[in-house]
This record gives structure tokens, sequence and C-alpha cells, in this order.
């Protein structure tokens, strides 16, 4: 039995003699394995089944056999009068190398010009896109200058029985920032963060909220806080408050 195989390739093919042994490959016999005897599990004799069916098999006569026999022989026969050829229209299948180097060029401008828009579009979104968060690192050189917790905000403490570790925040409002915009006041408090002038401090802005956190140990907070009202030119109180205790202290 032979097969007929059209194999279609690219005129700018570089090895065009291994494509036939690749079709050659491509078209043979799966291997197989002898399937093993069947053993059935009921005892079986040949004489009766075990399971009987309730209606007779169909039967099918002779004549819509016939039938179906001529339909299959007319129907492989239009099927070898075909001819299908998969590249009718494929620019990259045609000699002419030209338009194959056009097509080639073309794509890669798309994609540039494509890759270019996408690169603008990131750019605008990473200009547009506004910090919210600043961390200070871990540094010794400003603790010196820390005084002990005043009387006031001890008591505070000893009543709520705080550790001096606890996090507390301050919380900065819109209306406390002496004619400077919220966004004013945060720009300042990061070159304030990143010099490190504030211990264990990290900062961030809510703008749905108009308010600016800042958060650092409540060993520090009264330094932490009299320098934001000092550097940012603060009017007004600024307020402490400590998770599940609210507000504890103001100044």
């Amino acid at each position: 039995m032979t097969t007929e195989v059209i194999l279609h390739y690219r005129p700018y093919e570089s090895e065009t003699t291994q494509l036939p042994k690749i079709a050659e490959k491509a078209i043979q016999d799966f291997p197989t394995r002898p399937l093993s005897r069947f053993i059935p599990w009921f005892p079986h004799d040949g004489s009766r089944l075990p399971l009987k069916p309730k209606r007779l098999p169909p039967v099918i006569s002779e004549e819509a056999t016939e039938d179906v026999r001529q339909y299959l022989t007319i129907s492989e026969h239009d099927i070898k009068l075909q001819s299908y050829d998969c590249t009718v229209d494929l620019l990259e299948f045609q000699p002419n190398l030209k338009k194959k180097k056009h097509l080639i060029r073309s794509h890669t401008l798309n994609e540039q010009t494509n890759s270019g828009s996408l690169d603008e579009q990131s750019e605008k979104r990473k200009r547009h896109k506004k910090r919210s968060w600043s961390v200070s690192l871990p540094s010794s050189n400003c603790t010196e200058n820390i005084f002990p917790l005043s009387e006031k905000l001890q008591d505070s403490l000893k009543a709520l029985n705080l550790h001096s570790f606890y996090r507390a925040r301050w919380t900065i409002e819109h209306t406390i920032c002496n004619n400077q915009t919220l966004e004013d006041i945060w720009e300042k408090l990061n070159r304030i963060i990143r010099c490190n002038e504030l211990p264990s401090c990290n900062a961030t802005i809510q703008r749905h909220l108009g308010q600016i956190w800042v958060f650092c140990d409540v060993m520090y907070c009264e330094y932490v806080g009299g320098l934001l009202k000092g550097r940012l030119a603060l009017t007004g109180k600024i307020n402490l408050f400590v998770h599940k205790y609210g507000l504890i202290f103001s100044m």
C-alpha cells in the first residue's frame, strides 16, 4: 500500500534534503505491542452467556449494505479527485524573496512600534504613580539627643500598661499644614526619613483621608513628634494613636 504525500516547503529553506526524511517518519505507523489474552472475570464455557440482552440485535438487509458500500466508494473517489493546496495566497511560500523580506521588515516595524508605545505607556504610569510609603533605616546616630518621656506620657503608659516598644502613630491632618499642601509635607517628610533623622519610623500618606501617618516606637514618640512639628512647620496639634487604645497623647 502506497501513500501519496504532497510536501510544501519555503523556497529559502536551508536543508531541503532533510524534509522528505522528516515527512517519511511522520507518516510511519506507530509502534504497537501485542495485547494480552483476555480472561473474563466470570466463568465461561461457551454454552451460555452470563448476561442476556432483552432485545435481539438489529438486522441489516443486503440492500442497505450495498447502498452504504456504494456511497463510501463514491466519496473516496471524490476525495482523490480534489486537489487541495494549503499554501495558496501565502506569500512566504512564493519564490519571490523580496516579498518575504518586505513581510519580515513590516512585521519587525510593527513589533518595534508596539513595543515603543508600550514603553511610553509604562513611563507615563510610572510618572503618575505616587509614592505612598517611606521607611527609615536602622541607625543609632539620632538616638543620642532623645530625652526621657514626659511625666504626662509616662502616666498614660502606666495606666494603659503599654510597653515602651509598642508602635504608635502620629497623625498629621491637612488642616495643620500651614499654607502647604499635603504633598509638600509628604515630600519634606520623605527627605527627613531618607536622612535617618527619625528613629525606627515608617510613614504612609492617606490621600483619600487627607492625612499622613508616621509610625514609631513609643519610647521615641515625643522626640519624633517635636521634630515633625519643627521641621515641617506644622500649626496646631498632632495626635498620637496606639492600636486598640486610640488617642493617648497630643502635642
